[in-house]
């Protein structure tokens, strides 16, 4: 079986630790991504600019997987407090196309850097 990493450009780079994504015959599994900006800084703002920050740089890694969002089979949304879930999903409703992949959303104990926000997806390749 033939597996290929990919690393989009647009994203801030952490190839010393992941790869954006992991392409295999017929998926690809994309890293969860965290509200930071191509630089890796953090964008400013609250969760629903952070979930677009997310869902972007997913984007971005779709793109460079060759793949888009109307391929994605699942996503899973960590978040830091739950009280963040309906702000998150009015911007996840109006970016994600529809029909919406399975999905799955916690509230995590930590996320990286403490933020708040961490989305990742699986996708067909």
């Amino acid at each position: 079986m033939s597996v290929e990493r990919i690393n989009s450009e647009k994203n801030s780079q952490f190839t010393r630790i992941l790869s954006h994504a992991t392409k295999v015959p017929g998926l690809i599994f994309l890293s969860g991504q965290t509200p930071v900006d191509g630089t890796g800084k953090l964008v400013e703002g609250g969760i629903k600019e952070h979930t677009a920050q997310c869902l972007n740089n997913l984007g971005n890694v779709l793109e460079a997987s060759g793949s888009s969002w109307d391929k994605v089979l699942k996503v899973n949304v960590y978040l830091k407090n739950m009280d963040d879930f309906s702000a998150m999903n009015e911007v996840y409703e109006k970016i994600i196309p529809s029909p919406k992949p399975a999905r799955t959303c916690i509230q995590a104990g930590k996320l990286p850097f403490d933020v708040d926000v961490e989305i990742e997806a699986i996708a067909a390749a």
